[in-house]
C-alpha cells in the first residue's frame, strides 16, 4: 500500500472538517413529566383556591420550567406552552426561616426543539388571571387588560413582531379577581382566517386576519362566519 501524501491528508481532513460543519444539527430531547395537582390562591385577597396542573418541562434530561396546559406547536421546531413557577411569600421579618412557596400561573413561553432553547414570549397587556388565550398558527389571541386593571382590549399578537396584528378596546375590566373571567379564549376560523371575541362585559366582535393587516368583520358576515 503506498502512502498518503501529505497534500492527499491535507484535502482528506479538510473534508472531513466540512462534513461535520454542515451535518444536521443535533436535536435536543424535549419531554414533560407528569403532571401534579397544586394550589393556586386567587381572588382579591387570595381568599379563593384553585387546582393547577402542572407539569416539569426537561431538556436533555434536566428541568428547565414548569408548565400548564397543552403546548401548541407552532412549526416542527417550535412550540409553544404556558409557564407555571414558585414564589416566596415569606414576609421580611421572615428571612431565613423556610420559604412559603407559592403557585402562579405565568405568561407563554416559546420552545425550540434544535437549540433547546426556551425564550419567554412578549404578549402586550397579556394579565396571567385574566388573560385567557388561544392559538392559530403563530397568532395568539386573547383578551388583554390595562396596567391600571380598568380597560380590557381585545388583541391579537403573532411572533417575531414587537407590536400586537390587533389591540381594540372593548370595555371595562371588572377585575373581580376570578381567573379568565374577563372573556373566554377567543375562537379561531379558518379560510378565511378569522377570530371572534366574546367579552362578558360588551357584544361578540369577529375580526378577519390577514398577515400583518386585520380587518373588522360586519354583524351579518360575522355571524354567518361563526356559526
Amino acid at each position: 500500500m503506498q502512502p498518503v501524501s501529505s497534500i492527499s491528508l491535507f484535502f482528506l481532513l479538510a473534508a472531513a472538517y466540512a462534513g461535520q460543519a454542515y451535518a444536521a444539527p443535533k436535536t435536543h430531547m424535549t419531554t414533560f413529566g407528569k403532571s401534579v395537582s397544586v394550589k393556586w390562591y386567587v381572588g382579591l385577597n387570595e381568599s379563593s383556591t384553585f387546582d393547577l396542573k402542572v407539569r416539569p418541562l426537561y431538556i436533555d434530561g434536566r428541568l428547565k420550567e414548569y408548565t400548564i396546559g397543552s403546548p401548541h406547536d407552532i412549526t416542527d421546531r417550535l412550540f409553544a406552552v404556558r409557564r407555571a413557577f414558585r414564589i416566596n411569600d415569606n414576609l421580611p421579618e421572615e428571612a431565613g426561616s423556610t420559604p412559603r412557596w407559592y403557585w402562579q400561573r405565568g405568561g407563554w413561553l416559546l420552545m425550540d426543539r434544535v437549540t433547546g432553547r426556551v425564550s419567554p414570549i412578549n404578549l402586550p397587556d397579556f394579565d396571567p388571571l385574566y388573560s385567557a388565550a388561544s392559538w392559530y398558527r403563530d397568532y395568539i389571541a386573547y383578551c388583554g387588560v390595562s396596567d391600571d386593571g380598568k380597560k380590557l382590549y381585545a388583541i391579537v399578537a403573532q411572533l417575531g413582531r414587537r407590536k400586537p396584528v390587533l389591540k381594540k378596546p372593548v370595555g371595562d375590566a371588572t377585575a373581580d379577581g376570578t381567573p379568565d373571567s374577563e372573556c373566554p379564549a377567543p375562537a379561531w376560523q379558518r379560510q378565511p382566517t378569522r377570530v371572534t371575541f366574546r367579552p362578558e362585559q360588551g357584544p361578540g366582535l369577529t375580526f378577519t386576519v390577514r398577515g400583518h393587516v386585520v380587518d373588522v368583520v360586519n354583524d351579518a358576515e360575522g355571524e354567518e362566519g361563526t356559526e
